[in-house]
């Protein structure tokens, strides 16, 4: 991915790979305050996450997204069981995965950055506090990371 401050016109492709509607319209909302242009592509499960990674059909042409958001408690398979997968493909694994879970147990961070994760943050409970690390994702991991 290389995206800087002034390319805005480069639409960024986000999958949010999360399973309760409600996570689901709150990012919608706040990605709509973005400084950059993005599409947005949600998987309700991890086997239609890995569906549409491997397909590429998703994100406008390009093969991958440009970042993950990643919930590990997920149907059909887990968001690390998710993580690993995306590891190991070689198309897939230089992907940068954001794990956002409401698990704060130490053994699911310990799983996260053992599968690579390059990011792990407890879900914010309110809009206040989830608007805050949405602000953080947009200002380094959309703006800052190549």
């Amino acid at each position: 991915m290389s995206v800087s401050l002034n390319d805005t016109k480069k639409t960024i492709e986000i999958l949010h790979v999360e399973d309760n509607a409600g996570d689901v319209l709150l990012m919608k909302e706040l990605l709509k305050t973005s400084n950059f242009p993005i599409h947005l592509s949600v998987a309700r499960d991890g086997e239609a996450a890995l569906d549409m990674l491997r397909e590429g059909t998703a994100f406008a042409g390009k093969g991958k997204p440009d970042i993950v958001l990643l919930d590990l408690s997920l149907p059909r398979l887990s968001g690390l069981e998710v993580l690993a997968e995306i590891r190991k493909d070689k198309n897939l694994r230089e992907v940068p995965v954001l794990i956002m879970s409401a698990s704060q147990k130490d053994q699911d961070l310990q799983n996260a950055y053992q599968n690579q994760a390059n990011f792990y943050i407890v879900k914010p409970m309110d809009m206040d506090h989830f608007s805050v690390v949405m602000t953080y994702i947009e200002k380094f991991w959309l703006s800052r990371v190549q």
